[in-house]
């Protein structure tokens, strides 16, 4: 007996094939830096990220991917554009954070996003409940962030990026925010 393929079978099973994210890149870092810190001068500034820097993020933040410490600029006033990713549902979602010299959240950009679902955390009106807040702030999704209905793992991850990286400030960032003004 030969088997033949049948040509509605096959074009059955390729209709019902699932559909593959692609990544989206929404802006490049120099874009997210002309976006976030416009007419600033920006110095790449990375640091050491020690175990006991990383261990003090993770406690603060339940973010388990590793921060690397030399995705860091510092402004000439003081101001920081810091580049972090975090996982989404499956995929590591990238963005920017800018901070102000104190350390309180000034604006947040998506760089590039592979999820199939939750690229509404893209959105400017969602990434807005950000600006102000700081390390002291809970920054913590249902309780200052909203959710997005559909999103909520990237929501939740891209929440707890953020409080990874106003904690970075308070931790490692500040006092050389501190030295820099006293000069």
């Amino acid at each position: 007996m030969n088997w033949k393929p049948n040509a509605l079978l096959i074009i059955g099973l390729a209709a019902a094939a699932p559909i593959v994210a692609h990544a989206k890149i929404y802006v490049s870092v120099e874009q997210a830096q002309k976006i976030l810190m416009p007419n600033q001068s920006l110095t790449k500034n990375p640091i050491i990220i020690t175990d006991g820097l990383q261990d003090k993020m993770r406690a603060a933040s339940s973010i388990r991917h590793p921060f690397q410490g030399d995705r860091i600029w510092k402004a000439v006033d003081g101001s920081w554009f810091i580049v972090d990713e975090v996982v989404g549902k499956h995929e590591m979602i990238t963005y920017a954070v800018a901070l102000s010299p104190s350390g309180a959240v000034t604006g947040i950009e998506i760089l590039d996003y592979v999820e199939s679902y939750g690229y509404e955390v893209a959105e400017a009106q969602w990434r807005k409940q950000f600006i102000g807040k700081t390390a002291t702030d809970p920054i913590k999704l249902n309780q200052d962030i909203q959710n997005i209905g559909g999103a909520t793992l990237s929501c939740k991850h891209l929440t707890d990026g953020v409080k990874r990286v106003a904690v970075l400030y308070d931790l490692a960032l500040k006092n050389q925010t501190q030295v820099l003004n006293t000069k």
